[in-house]
């Protein structure tokens, strides 16, 4: 068992480091999204609680960092807990914030961070999670404000027509106080007021969708409308490099014209 599990292995990170071959010379995304999903189906097929699954799916973010960091990718945006979210029961809901807490204070002491000057934002409406998260969230803001060699974006309590509602609020509120006239505003006025807006690029290249699910739920309404989407049949906590690297080969081979 243990020779063919190494066996197994082996040929994997050879299938590694052959994508990495094809990769590593391309143009890379400069902007990936990835929609966290399959956490809870995950810890279910394994007979573990629901916050089991969540656990492991922080520590894959972990990893998503370093991989992404690797290929030179500058911006990563991840959808971890949408305002949908909050309809799931109290004990679950408690218990990834208590995750998200956590991962926070990790991301406060992570040299990872620093070294590589990495801007770490939360977008989505803040103000619903609980104050100690609010709090943690802010130190981690206030600490990598001024950092723009890379940015990691992490929605949390997000949905995309709660962004493009919240922004269209800030522009009515702009124009009642006199400082933004009505005629003034187009595309590139409305995405100054998205919570993405402090992005060197806002539109995600890539958008990964894991869990085998085809849908956006409301991730980045307005920012996705040129994104090349990928849908992968694995549960968020099992993905692998391999699924990034196969993800960024295919947005290599596209041909983007934008609808020229």
């Amino acid at each position: 068992m243990l020779k063919k599990l190494l066996s197994v292995l082996g040929t994997y990170k050879l299938y590694e480091k052959w994508l990495w071959h094809q990769v590593k010379s391309g143009e890379k995304p400069e902007h990936i999204a990835i929609i966290l999903d399959g956490n809870r189906r995950w810890a279910s097929e394994k007979s573990f609680a629901p916050w089991f699954g969540h656990e492991k799916g922080a520590e894959k973010v972990e990893q998503l960092l370093d991989w992404c960091l690797e290929c030179g990718v500058k911006s990563v945006t991840i959808y971890a807990f949408s305002t949908e979210n909050f309809r799931r029961t109290k004990k679950e809901v408690e218990e990834i914030m208590h995750i998200a807490e956590t991962e926070f204070q990790k991301i406060l002491k992570d040299e990872r961070i620093h070294a590589k000057k990495v801007h770490v934002k939360v977008i989505g409406r803040t103000n619903l999670l609980p104050e100690d998260l609010q709090k943690r969230i802010s130190d981690v803001e206030k600490t990598t404000e001024n950092y723009d060699e890379h940015f990691l974006n992490i929605a949390l309590a997000y949905g995309g027509r709660a962004e493009i509602v919240d922004a269209a609020k800030k522009i009515a509120e702009e124009v009642r106080k006199g400082k933004l006239a009505p005629e003034k505003i187009d595309e590139q006025t409305f995405e100054q007021y998205l919570y993405t807006s402090h992005l060197p690029k806002q539109d995600p290249d890539v958008i990964i969708r894991t869990s085998g699910e085809e849908r956006l739920s409301g991730f980045l309404l307005w920012q996705s409308a040129y994104s090349e989407l990928f849908f992968l049949d694995v549960y968020w906590p099992d993905f692998r490099l391999i699924d990034l690297l196969r993800a960024i080969r295919t947005f290599q081979k596209r041909k983007r014209r934008f609808g020229a």
